[in-house]
């Protein structure tokens, strides 16, 4: 049986059968969605604010949309500028009961994959637990931060936030438009006129959107210290693993340096085993850093890590320095 997902982003009969089917649960959704937003806005359920400036990362679709990386490169960004960020995250797909922050023998099934590839490129404080505004006070008060940045936070209303930043995916946009369970929608696109900075992935119209791009840094192997470039793959069959919001992202991106992939798409946050590479372990793979996190335990001769980082447009740097910078320029005097 197919995910809902697989028809979210589709518009052939079977697909506009499904949303239709499912518009009155989706219109309860959005109807929910909304009025526990209007909550908070009155004051009718309370929200707390930090003691330092809070900046909120986030999507208003189900699944990724490539808003780590982005978070990762402000992180860096702030840091340049001497300032010292930190991280709360929910930990999506670890273990972890109450609040822990991230250290550097932390296994991705504790804390997360996103999180434990935040603190492990960054450097950065970050702390994960399912009760965001607890986070957010744990960081502060065990950690010298400046700033908080809060990783898929936009709909959790109960972290008062100073800055909001929403990430599109740029290729694949809103799917069929629909609020779940219909279409993949938390909230209605409309939300996003109420943002402080929308940001798209991807975007190549030619036009200096408020966008960012991907960008390879080089390729690592899992189990070892050896660094290449991509461009080392050229010409090569490799089994390429993606277990991301939007795994065709990642095989493209290869495919464009001239490497033949022999695609394997897990889902989002997968949790990988040994016998998920069953009769192709010894070969050559190349997968995300998010995916490596998880596979480092693994016994995977000759699999490599695809180290990337976001390039910011002139339009989002301009954005950022504006939103953030000016912010903590403020907070400082």
């Amino acid at each position: 049986m197919k995910s809902p997902a697989y028809y979210w982003y589709r518009s052939d009969p079977a697909a506009t059968l499904f949303a239709w089917l499912l518009l009155p649960l989706s219109w309860l959704y959005c109807a929910v969605a909304s009025a526990r937003r209007k909550l908070y806005q009155t004051g009718l359920k309370k929200s707390y604010a930090a003691t330092a400036p809070l900046v909120v990362f986030g999507n208003i679709v189900v699944g990724g949309s490539g808003k780590t990386p982005l978070l990762i490169a402000v992180c860096e960004l702030i840091k340049e500028k001497g300032f010292k960020p930190g991280v709360v995250s929910r930990g999506y797909g670890g273990s972890v009961a109450g609040i822990k922050q991230v250290q550097e023998n932390d296994m991705a099934g504790l804390v997360g994959d996103e999180p434990l590839m935040i603190f492990q490129r960054t450097g950065v404080p970050v702390v994960v637990g399912t009760d965001r505004v607890a986070a957010v006070n744990y960081l502060l008060q065990n950690n010298q931060c400046d700033i908080v940045l809060s990783d898929d936070g936009l709909q959790h209303y109960r972290m008062q936030r100073n800055v909001e930043i929403a990430v599109v995916d740029a290729r694949r946009g809103f799917g069929n438009g629909f609020c779940l369970p219909a279409g993949p929608l938390r909230e209605r696109v409309s939300r996003l006129n109420n943002t402080d900075v929308v940001v798209y992935n991807g975007a190549d119209d030619g036009v200096d959107t408020c966008s960012y791009s991907l960008e390879v840094i080089d390729v690592c192997q899992l189990n070892g210290e050896q660094s290449v470039s991509l461009s080392s793959f050229a010409g090569k069959k490799v089994h390429a693993v993606a277990g991301i919001g939007h795994p065709p992202r990642f095989f493209s991106q290869l495919r464009e340096a001239g490497i033949d992939v022999l695609e394997h798409a897990f889902a989002d946050h997968h949790v990988y085993s040994q016998r998920d590479f069953s009769g192709w372990q010894n070969d050559c793979i190349l997968m995300t850093e998010k995916d490596a996190v998880k596979c480092r335990e693994l016994s995977l001769p000759d699999a490599w890590q695809v180290n990337v980082r976001a390039v910011f447009s002139e339009t989002l740097a301009s954005q950022l320095h504006s939103k953030i910078l000016a912010l903590l320029n403020q907070s400082r005097q």
